[in-house]
């Protein structure tokens, strides 16, 4: 779990039964009990999943209870564990991917979580099939007409407090809140309504990574024993339901999840991860009507305001024969002020956004073409096909980085302006079944560029070679 996140929480002084002792099936006893759980799954018409923060720990995301989980090491007066990579760029497990193919397959029915990581949703379970019992770091909420905005960046608050942004539907505007309780707050009743709805309908409750300590969300799974449903528990510390489950198994849920796909002919789908960003360019003729005043910015679509958490920094350069300065953008807002004769009014500005560590690759390329003689028409594309269409290039490549245009939008007030949205991929992951050691089951792949030689060749080709010595910017901000 977030590190933020556990320190934002109220203090309370009992956080139930910590840094219990983990069991572990013998291999063949847990083997065993897949099958029978791939079975059980096989044959079920309703099935619901319950999940705790031990689905997350193979992505990198310490839990809370476990040997070294948060509050055992508060609890122990030890330092906090250390994050391997931001909150923001964790990736979706095994298992997470897993729960994706079963949904897809018509056979998972709910996923009722107790993370506030954003995973589930992130991994590609539909909105409308997940209950977040806890909220969602990454999630803001509109109090007035309850829209729901899934970010890129972990929401500042937690406590259902109010944000910096609000509400951008038409006609709405009030300030949004964060979704995330805090220790008093009561679970959301439209997600403990829908949990507890297929909850009484679930023939299988089937509990990954979870200690089934708190309350009130912990009793959810026994509802589906009025109605003769099966609880499976897939936890490694023992948990107070234990004896209301058909199948206990004490077992990495990974390599249970893993298993149970086996026999119903279904693989775990790779992990690609979008995200976006918007590039827009205001300018104005100048007083002297000799040139053309302009400025370059990359922000977050989220707003100017919002950070752009996975660009390290910005590299603007233009094409041969254009007499304009590069500029090298380490700090944001990333933007450039530049003025142009106005006789040159076509060029293309390249653009090399550098990608922080956590993305698996070090950088993107985007071609901007400039025209301030005649606006670009508005742009609105399919964006599911476009996401779908690179998803399918960057699998089938296993490599990360390429770009698309999805939006385009102009304005003339206040000043002239044009807006592209581009998306990019930033992570393609690809799960090894047969790899469990140390909870990980995940491997990251991807090339230097996330783009083909011919494609570089042709973005490279018309780019103004410069010495060494010519000066450049270094600041978030540059003028000429």
């Amino acid at each position: 779990m977030s590190l933020g996140y556990a320190e934002k929480l109220s203090f309370i002084e009992d956080v139930g039964n910590v840094g219990m002792e983990e069991f572990f099936d013998k291999p063949m006893v847990l083997q065993d009990k897949i099958e029978k759980l791939g079975l059980m799954i096989k044959k079920s018409k309703h099935l619901v999943v319950f999940t705790g923060a031990g689905i997350s720990t193979s992505c990198g995301i310490p839990d809370f209870r476990g040997p070294g989980g948060i509050w055992t090491l508060q609890r122990e007066g030890k330092s906090l564990p250390e994050a391997s990579l931001p909150f923001h760029r964790a990736m979706p497990g095994m298992t997470h991917m897993a729960l994706v193919a079963l949904e897809k397959a018509g056979i998972l029915k709910l996923v009722i979580s107790q993370n506030v990581d954003g995973l589930h949703l992130r991994s590609g379970i539909p909105r409308e099939k997940l209950s977040e019992l806890h909220g969602n770091s990454f999630m803001e909420k509109c109090p007035s007409c309850e829209a729901e905005y899934m970010r890129d960046f972990e929401v500042e608050t937690i406590g259902l407090k109010e944000t910096p942004r609000r509400c951008s539907n038409v006609g709405c505007g009030a300030r949004l809140r964060d979704t995330v309780l805090d220790w008093e707050d009561p679970l959301p009743k439209k997600e403990i309504d829908l949990a507890e709805k297929h909850c009484k309908m679930a023939d299988v409750v089937l509990c990954l990574g979870t200690s089934l300590q708190i309350k009130p969300a912990c009793d959810l799974p026994l509802k589906c024993l009025r109605g003769g449903g099966k609880i499976v528990i897939v936890n490694l510390q023992k948990t107070p339901k234990d004896n209301k489950a058909n199948i206990l198994i004490h077992g990495l849920v990974d390599k249970v999840l893993a298993g149970i796909l086996e026999p119903l002919n279904l693989r775990i789908p790779p992990f690609v991860r979008i995200d976006l960003l918007q590039i827009t360019i205001t300018y104005a003729v100048s007083s002297d009507k000799r040139h053309i005043n302009w400025t370059l910015r990359i922000t977050s679509v989220h707003g100017n305001r919002a950070p752009l958490p996975y660009a390290k920094s910005v590299e603007v350069s233009f094409m041969e024969g254009q007499n304009m300065k590069d500029a090298i953008l380490d700090k944001q807002p990333f933007f450039i002020k530049r003025r142009t004769i106005r006789k040159t009014q076509l060029f293309d500005i390249l653009i090399k956004l550098n990608l922080i560590d956590g993305c698996g690759s070090p950088f993107t390329k985007i071609t901007v073409p400039v025209n301030f003689k005649v606006l670009s028409e508005d742009l609105q594309c399919d964006k599911d096909a476009i996401f779908e269409e690179m998803k399918e290039s960057a699998i089938k490549g296993q490599c990360c980085g390429q770009n698309a245009v999805i939006e385009r939008r102009r304005s003339c007030v206040p000043l002239k302006s044009e807006t592209t949205i581009h998306a990019v991929v930033t992570n393609v992951v690809f799960h090894d079944k047969s790899s469990f050691s140390n909870g990980a089951s995940s491997s990251l792949l991807s090339n230097e560029m996330g783009m083909g030689k011919m494609e570089m060749d042709n973005w490279s080709g018309g780019k103004k070679r410069k010495s060494r010595s010519k000066r450049r910017d270094t600041e978030g901000e540059s003028k000429e």
